[in-house]
């Protein structure tokens, strides 16, 4: 079966290769993009609204972990930061100390004395050499967390700006997401009253129809009466016998033109031409 399927899908790609040539690989992109199209604009809106809530509340871990590590960045700073500050007062101690000493060595005393002890100069020299030895490691060493203590702030700043972005455009998404479902409830709105529009079409052809009928009664109303008003009166007298003889007399008497007479007018007419 998978056999199959790879000698077709090769015969296909075959195929496509020599009918398109160079452009089959253009032709593909284009109906997977054409396709992939396709099926987005299918999706509900809906559903696209939920997606989108979906994938804003799943930033949510993310900025907690972000709060998180941020909060224990600012804790351990802070605990840096007191280290920084006892060292440089240990170091501002320990410099007056130093300083306390070499100006008791160059008096030239063989033997100096220190809270009530009595020392020699050798003895005092070699403890100042060994103080100056630490306090110049002591120094390299604040120096160092100075540099590291500012960097961190660096980054923890920036750790800041960057979650207050990411919160920033959580809300923007959220207000443009609640914005978009506002205009899909009107889009339904206005989907819902066109079906009114249907039902108020149906209704005016129902007026139409109650129209047609009273002008069909109004019509023959009118005709009933007009064949009322229209109607023979009543005849008072019989007819009179009619006289047959004196119908004849009347056409062919005296009075009117004979048909002798009129055939010899006629044949005078045609002479005189």
């Amino acid at each position: 079966m998978i056999k199959k399927a790879l000698i077709g899908g090769g015969t296909g790609l075959l195929l496509m290769g020599f009918l398109f040539g160079s452009d089959a690989v253009s032709y593909v992109q284009t109906g997977v993009g054409c396709v992939k199209q396709s099926v987005t604009d299918n999706v509900p809106v809906e559903f696209q609204i939920e997606r989108a809530r979906k994938m804003i509340s799943d930033i949510d871990p993310e900025v907690r972990r972000n709060k998180h590590l941020i909060v224990k960045e600012e804790v351990a700073l802070e605990q840096l930061a007191a280290r920084v500050a006892k060292l440089e007062s240990k170091q501002g101690d320990e410099k007056k100390n130093l300083m306390r000493m070499q100006q008791a060595v160059q008096t030239g005393d063989s033997h100096l004395h220190f809270a009530g002890h009595r020392y020699t100069s050798e003895q005092v020299k070699r403890d100042m050499s060994n103080r100056f030895d630490r306090f110049k490691t002591n120094d390299e060493t604040l120096f160092n967390l100075r540099r590291v203590l500012n960097a961190r702030e660096k980054s923890l700043s920036a750790a800041r700006g960057e979650l207050e972005q990411m919160l920033a455009a959580r809300g923007q998404l959220v207000a443009e997401v609640s914005k978009l479902e506002a205009r899909q409830k009107m889009v339904e709105v206005a989907q819902t009253s066109s079906e009114f529009d249907l039902d108020s079409s149906v209704l005016a052809r129902a007026k139409q129809l109650v129209t047609n009928i009273e002008t069909r009664l109004d019509v023959t109303e009118r005709l009933l009466t007009s064949d009322l008003e229209y109607v023979e009166e009543i005849q008072l007298d019989g007819p009179e016998s009619e006289d047959v003889s004196q119908q004849i007399a009347d056409f062919f008497g005296a009075g009117e033109p004979g048909v002798d007479s009129i055939a010899a007018e006629v044949h005078g007419n045609v002479n005189n031409f």
